[in-house]
């Protein structure tokens, strides 16, 4: 039998592999990139906070944008208020009292993100939330960092089971 031609073969195996992850879904982003992101959104809330008041959190209620990246995204929680300030995947939490929001097993979370105002370089904390299109809850892990001298924490997560809560301490590095 004669052998298939590797010139053949490898557009055929590297058009399999495009699809392949095109059909995985979006990109997964990691603890680092969500670190940066954070610090780079609480760092823009603050500045133009208070250069526009209310306004500034308008920037991260938009679905598409640069707070907005792979699969996930920045959301902001007033902590004065204790309410969430801004949510572009789900907008109907937005100005809902965080106390009252419980994870999928029950548990309060988003007043435990007011934690972070205390805590200079963030901290990360773990929930169950529907992923997209679910009704159970799967494990969610979310950094949180306050912004600036507001009262606004920022934060943003991605589902992830394997990495625990001491080991993303470890890889979140010292605030500048």
């Amino acid at each position: 039998m004669p052998k298939p031609k590797i010139a053949l073969l490898l557009p055929a195996a590297l058009l399999v592999c495009g699809f392949g992850r095109a059909a995985a879904g979006q990109e997964k982003a990691t603890p680092e990139e969500i670190v940066s992101k954070v610090r780079e959104a609480a760092h823009a809330l603050a500045k133009s906070e208070v250069k526009h008041s209310g306004a500034a959190l308008e920037q991260f209620d938009q679905k598409e944008g640069p707070w907005v990246w792979k699969d996930t995204y920045i959301f902001v929680v007033d902590c004065a208020q204790v309410t969430i300030a801004a949510h572009p995947v789900n907008p109907e939490l937005i100005g809902k009292d965080a106390t009252s929001l419980l994870d999928t097993k029950g548990h309060p979370f988003f007043s435990q993100v007011c934690d972070a105002l205390r805590k200079p370089a963030g901290m990360w904390l773990q929930y169950w939330w529907p992923k997209p299109g679910q009704k159970e809850g799967s494990r969610k892990i979310s950094y949180a960092l306050r912004a600036g001298n507001t009262p606004y924490v920022v934060g943003a997560g991605v589902y992830d089971d394997r990495l625990t809560i001491p080991e993303l301490e470890k890889l979140t590095p010292p605030a500048k």
